[in-house]
């Protein structure tokens, strides 16, 4: 793997690991942001070692997966890429989710961007070792 993009994974794989941390402590909104952010930085990770090209300076998974169109298969993923999309905002600003973030999250939405970004980064691992 490229250095940049064995970086980026690091950092997916970490995600991963806090959103982990901060569910099991109660912090439901900020579960579902590092949720989103393992999901994100697996999918640069991918861009880089699939497409040997920089990943859009983006946070939008839709973005960054419409870049991998054609190179790999999204219909596994591309459905919690959808779900996931939203929690980049609405789990940090009160103004995007309505309320306040802090509030407005429930285990059970942390738990299931949780799941959705395991399935992102396991879908990416297979890729990679592919």
């Amino acid at each position: 793997m490229r250095a940049e993009a064995e970086a980026w994974w690091k950092e997916a794989l970490e995600s991963l690991r806090a959103a982990e941390h901060l569910l099991k402590a109660g912090f439901y909104n900020y579960a579902a942001f590092h949720s989103h952010q393992a999901a994100e930085k697996a999918l640069k990770t991918l861009i880089i070692e699939k497409l040997r090209v920089s990943p859009p300076k983006t946070h939008n998974l839709l973005t960054l997966s419409e870049a991998l169109k054609g190179v790999v298969d999204l219909g596994e993923v591309l459905d919690d890429l959808k779900d996931l999309n939203p929690h980049y905002l609405v789990s940090r600003y009160p103004d995007a989710a309505n309320g306040v973030p802090s509030e407005v999250y429930s285990k059970r939405m942390a738990e299931a961007c949780l799941s959705m970004a395991r399935g992102v980064v396991e879908w990416a691992k297979r890729l990679l070792n592919a």
